[in-house]
């Protein structure tokens, strides 16, 4: 009997007391598929993004068929326009704390009472390029009971976000996978500014390797791009998640 290779990626929606408004999910269930067994979770920001561009199903359902990872659900979650973007992803972002409460009082419940996770930190990771890198990190600093496990890509790291990470002292609870380009130097941002990414979380880097929390750092020779971003996506689920 062979195998079905392929996981299935099904539309829902939630709707968020917290945002005010109907939230979009894509989730991704693995080749076969079972309610009889433990399911370990993975939310994206920039869902669409890490579908259609990062290939993230695609990646799982070749690493699942391996036994390369343990059995996961991955959960996207799409945004609606690049200013709303901003607005949910950015520390500064207006919708920012309330997204954040979303992630961890609304969708973690919701998914746990759908399927059959774990229902733990560990069991739990946040996925994230660039801004929804940072808004992963800034979720799981205020929510490290919840969210365990973290792969950022090419956050963006401002004195807030260093300082919350200099202040925050329970990163025995984490494990964190974390890169960045040598060449995001001069990142156009979508507010139309230029700004160099790499010396802050080189800062970042520095300030997380100095705990005591499972952390790897890498940095490759590329722009902030998914074509630099996607090849990574194997290799830091099975970090994340083996089997």
């Amino acid at each position: 009997m062979i195998m079905n290779s392929k996981g299935t990626i099904q539309e829902d929606t939630l709707y968020s007391n917290e945002l005010g408004e109907e939230v979009t999910l894509l989730i991704y269930l693995p080749p076969a598929f079972s309610p009889l067994y433990k399911y370990n979770l993975l939310i994206a920001q920039d869902g669409k993004d890490y579908f259609q561009f990062g290939r993230i199903g695609r990646v799982a359902d070749e690493l699942h068929i391996n036994h390369q990872i343990a059995d996961s659900i991955i959960v996207g979650i799409p945004y609606s326009t690049v200013q709303n973007r901003r607005e949910k992803y950015h520390p500064n972002g207006t919708q920012n704390k309330a997204y954040i409460r979303f992630l961890a009082h609304e969708l973690v419940p919701y998914l746990d009472e759908q399927f059959p996770t774990f229902q733990m930190g560990l069991g739990r990771g946040l996925i994230g390029d660039s801004l929804g890198a940072t808004v992963s990190l800034m979720t799981a600093l205020k929510y490290p009971h919840t969210f365990g496990k973290l792969i950022l890509q090419s956050p963006l790291v401002n004195d807030h976000v260093l300082e919350t990470v200099r202040k925050f002292d329970h990163y025995h609870l984490l494990e964190m996978d974390h890169i960045i380009g040598t060449g995001e130097t001069a990142v156009k941002t979508t507010i139309h500014t230029t700004e160099d990414f790499l010396a802050p979380n080189r800062a970042l880097s520095q300030l997380l390797q100095s705990t005591n929390a499972d952390y790897t750092y890498e940095e490759f020779d590329g722009d902030h791009t998914w074509k630099h971003w996607q090849p990574y996506i194997a290799k830091m689920l099975v970090k994340m998640f083996p089997s």
